[in-house]
């Protein structure tokens, strides 16, 4: 397991637009099962509707703790992104601007995580047409939720400490069995 960090900064406006878009999206799903197969009507909100948005957030989490590469860069726009106009936004409406609220970001992935990371990118990239457009775009909105939230302090950093390290552990374990016959 590795002791590096992955350092991006972040802005408390950048925090917020993270907070903002899982909020959206929680807000969404609980008003569709309730327009039509809500507790009223006798029917009840499937979780498994979220699943392609949280594992959205876990790809945006894994992403901001790749230290370099397309995925790296990616997280750093998505956070420049998000920084800019949650700023934009604050500024426009409160005449403030936002401060930086973390610049360590999560545990950096090692050379085991990275294996799975990319084995998960050719997985998604060669199913792609296999999934439907609601979960395509539940899974995107969750990396840029993911990526705005991976920060290193406070009650989103259960998140990145609990992702990356579970990558890592994954990862030396099926190197592990599958190259040296072992089980760690």
């Amino acid at each position: 397991m590795s002791n590096e960090f992955v350092s991006t900064a972040l802005t408390g406006s950048g925090l917020v637009v993270g907070v903002a878009i899982l909020a959206a999206q929680h807000y969404r799903w609980w008003k569709t099962a309730g327009a039509g197969g809500g507790p009223a009507s006798g029917g009840s909100r499937d979780p498994k509707a979220l699943i392609p948005l949280w594992f959205g957030v876990g790809f945006g989490t894994l992403m901001v703790a790749c230290p370099a590469g397309l995925l790296g860069t990616a997280s750093g726009f998505i956070r420049w992104g998000g920084n800019s106009l949650g700023d934009f936004v604050m500024s426009t409406m409160t005449g403030q601007r936002s401060n930086i609220v973390a610049s360590a970001a999560t545990p950096s992935l090692d050379g085991n995580g990275a294996l799975v990371v990319t084995a998960l990118v050719i997985t998604l990239f060669l199913l792609r047409k296999a999934f439907a457009k609601v979960a395509k775009s539940g899974f995107k909105t969750g990396v840029a939720a993911g990526t705005l939230l991976a920060i290193g302090t406070g009650v989103f950093a259960v998140i990145g400490n609990a992702v990356v390290p579970a990558v890592n552990s994954i990862g030396a374990q099926l190197i592990g069995s599958a190259v040296h016959g072992t089980l760690l």
